[in-house]
């Protein structure tokens, strides 16, 4: 089976659980990694707002809507998204900072004065 076929069968293979059990959490969060991971952003998107939907406390739900958020290119939701992710404890600075994902928003004022935060966070510790 090649690499194409492979994740078009994991896809088909979550999405057919989700149909059956559409509260799952886990695999609405696996198939959004899917979509994003092979291009299916807005799919990607739309399963990272089930998720938060889902679990409003999660903060690596909303980082991860906050990454498909500037996927595409939507900087003003992406970085409202970021900062609530940040407000419910997200603190992987390594990441954020390193996430091709979030490559729109690096520079950005907003994005290094959250970078900043978590590093205050992370020195008061």
């Amino acid at each position: 089976m090649d690499k194409k076929t492979d994740h078009e069968f994991d896809m088909q293979f979550f999405e057919s659980v989700l149909r059956r059990l559409p509260d799952y959490t886990e695999v609405i969060e696996i198939l959004g990694g899917l979509y994003t991971k092979h291009g299916r952003i807005a799919d990607g998107l739309r399963m990272d707002r089930k998720l938060v939907r889902f679990l409003p406390e999660n903060a690596t739900a909303h980082y991860n809507l906050a990454c498909s958020l500037a996927l595409l290119n939507r900087k003003a939701d992406a970085l409202r998204t970021l900062k609530k992710a940040i407000d419910l404890g997200y603190n992987d600075i390594d990441w954020m900072r390193q996430d091709p994902d979030m490559e729109v928003l690096k520079g950005h004022p907003t994005f290094e004065s959250l970078v900043e935060r978590i590093q205050a966070q992370s020195r008061e510790s």
